[in-house]
C-alpha cells in the first residue's frame, strides 16, 4: 500500500505483557483461566436474571447488561492475547488492529454510562424509596441502557475516524497487548496533536459526567444514611451500594490514569497494569462482587441449584 515516496503497514506487532519465553506458558494458563471464568460467571449471571422472574426490575437488569458488557470487554482481548503468548511473531493485520480498537472502545465507553446510570438507580431506591417504581420504571431502564450502547458507539466511531486519519510508516511495534488508542498515535507519522486534543476533550468529558453522577448520587445518598436512625437501614443502604461503589472505583481509577491525565505524567510505555486491569481482571471480579453482597442473587442462585439438582 503506497502513497508518494512512503510505504504504509499493514500489520503491527504487538510486544504483549511480557518479553521473557519462559512466562508465556505459565501466563497463558493463568489468563485462559481467567477468562473461562469471566465468560461462565457473567453470562452465568445473566441467566440467572434471565430465568428468575423475581429479578426482571431495573436494578439487575442493569446488572445484566454490565455483565454483558464485561463479557464482550474482555473476549474483545483475551483472546487475542491468549494467542500471542504461543505465537512469536505476535502479528496483528491493521484491518484487525483497528477492528478490536473500536470494539473494545465500544464497552469500555458503555460501561461507564451504566455504572453511572445504576448509581442513579440506587441514589432513586434509596433517597426516594417510594417513588422508585414510578421515576426508574422497567421502560426508562431499557432506555438508559440503549443510551449507554449508542454512546459507546459514537465515541468508539469518532476515535475509529482518527485512526483512519493516521499513517504508519516507521514503527509497526505497538507498545501493548492490545491495539489501544494511545500506542498507535505514539507510532504514527502523522501530526497527532489533534489526536490528543480530542482523545483529552471526549475521555475527560466522559470521565466528568459519569463520574459526576456517580459523586451526586453517593453524596445524596450519603446524607440519606447519615439523616436514618435505622441501623438495619443504615445497613441495607451500605450493603446495596457497596459492591457497586467497589467496582466503580476499581473501573474509574484505571481509565482516569490511563486517559485523562495529560501525556506529560504519564509513562512513555503504556500502563500495562492499569491496561490488564479493567479489561480483564475487573471483568471476572464484577460478577463476584455482585453477587456475593446480594442476597436476593444468591437466594435465586439456590432456588436454581435446587430445581436442577
Amino acid at each position: 500500500m503506497e502513497m508518494g515516496n512512503s510505504t504504509f503497514l499493514k500489520e503491527f506487532v504487538l510486544t504483549g505483557l511480557t518479553q521473557h519465553q519462559e512466562l508465556w506458558l505459565p501466563l497463558f494458563l493463568v489468563f485462559l483461566v481467567i477468562y473461562l471464568l469471566t465468560i461462565v460467571w457473567n453470562f452465568g449471571l445473566i441467566a440467572l436474571i434471565w430465568k428468575d422472574p423475581h429479578l426482571h426490575i431495573p436494578m439487575y437488569i442493569f446488572l445484566g447488561n454490565l455483565a454483558f458488557v464485561d463479557a464482550c470487554l474482555s473476549s474483545t482481548v483475551s483472546p487475542k492475547m491468549l494467542v500471542d503468548f504461543t505465537d512469536e511473531s505476535r502479528m496483528i493485520s491493521y484491518s484487525q488492529c483497528m477492528t478490536q480498537f473500536f470494539s473494545f472502545a465500544i464497552w469500555v465507553t458503555a460501561e461507564c454510562f451504566l455504572l453511572a446510570a445504576m448509581a442513579y438507580d440506587r441514589y432513586v431506591a434509596i433517597c426516594s424509596p417510594l417513588l422508585y417504581p414510578v421515576i426508574v420504571t422497567n421502560t426508562r431502564c431499557i432506555c438508559l441502557i440503549v443510551l449507554s450502547y449508542i454512546g459507546g458507539l459514537i465515541h468508539a466511531s469518532i476515535y475509529e475516524v482518527l485512526l483512519f486519519r493516521l499513517t504508519f510508516c516507521n514503527s509497526n511495534i505497538i507498545q501493548h497487548f492490545y491495539c489501544d488508542f494511545m500506542p498507535l498515535i505514539k507510532i504514527s507519522c502523522t501530526d497527532t496533536s489533534i489526536d490528543y486534543l480530542i482523545l483529552f476533550i471526549f475521555a475527560g468529558l466522559i470521565q466528568v459526567v459519569t463520574i459526576g453522577t456517580v459523586i451526586i448520587s453517593y453524596a445524596l445518598v450519603l446524607f440519606t444514611i447519615l439523616r436514618a436512625r435505622s441501623m438495619k437501614s443504615v445497613r441495607k443502604a451500605f450493603s446495596t451500594c457497596g459492591a457497586h461503589l467497589l467496582s466503580v472505583s476499581m473501573y474509574y481509577g484505571t481509565l482516569f490514569t490511563m486517559y485523562v491525565l495529560p501525556t506529560s505524567q504519564q509513562a512513555d510505555d503504556p500502563d500495562m497494569i492499569d491496561s490488564l486491569f479493567y479489561t480483564v481482571i475487573i471483568p471476572v471480579l464484577n460478577p463476584v462482587i455482585y453477587s456475593l453482597r446480594n442476597k436476593q442473587v444468591i437466594d435465586s442462585l439456590r432456588k436454581t441449584l435446587k430445581k436442577t439438582s
